[in-house]
């Protein structure tokens, strides 16, 4: 495993499992320890199931950093931002996944194995693994976020 890249959780539904398999051999291949939590083949499957077993472990913290694949992404990203300390970002594009890294920390990559072919993926896993959060402003940005995960702020009311 290279310096300073953290062990990567994987998981995908069966519309996603050939782009994870992809994906995974190609992180493996930047020196990347991957954990793969499924699905294990093209068989059809709950993709909340692999999502909240993603999910839950990066909102723990026994991973750092998750990927999660479906055949759009939004159903992963609905299902991993339901978590506490997850920001989960899907991209589907370049600049979506710097951004997403640079200025919301983000600890899942979701992709929609429909959405994208097999080399823009790995463009957007490399520069996701890749790009660092920039902190400054952003912490505290992220740190309102997080206060929404403790329920500091979930009973604001704007109006007073």
């Amino acid at each position: 495993m290279i310096e300073n890249k953290p062990t990567i959780v994987i998981g995908a539904d069966h519309a996603a499992y050939d782009l994870k398999e992809t994906v995974k051999g190609f992180l493996v291949e930047m020196g990347t320890e991957v954990h793969d939590v499924g699905t294990h083949g093209k068989e059809s499957v709950d993709y909340p199931d692999f999502g909240i077993m993603v999910a839950s472990t990066v909102s723990k913290g026994k991973f750092k950093r998750g990927i999660l694949l479906c055949g759009t992404g939004i159903g992963m990203s609905m299902v991993a931002n339901k978590f506490p300390n997850v920001r989960a970002a899907l991209c589907n594009d370049i600049f979506s996944a710097v951004m997403s890294r640079r200025h919301n920390d983000a600890n899942i990559l979701i992709l929609g194995g429909r959405i994208i072919g097999d080399i823009l993926a790995l463009e957007i896993v490399k520069t996701w693994v890749e790009t660092p959060f920039e902190g400054g402003r952003h912490q505290a940005r992220l740190d309102k976020i997080d206060g929404i995960d403790q329920k500091e702020l979930i009973n604001s009311d704007p109006d007073g």
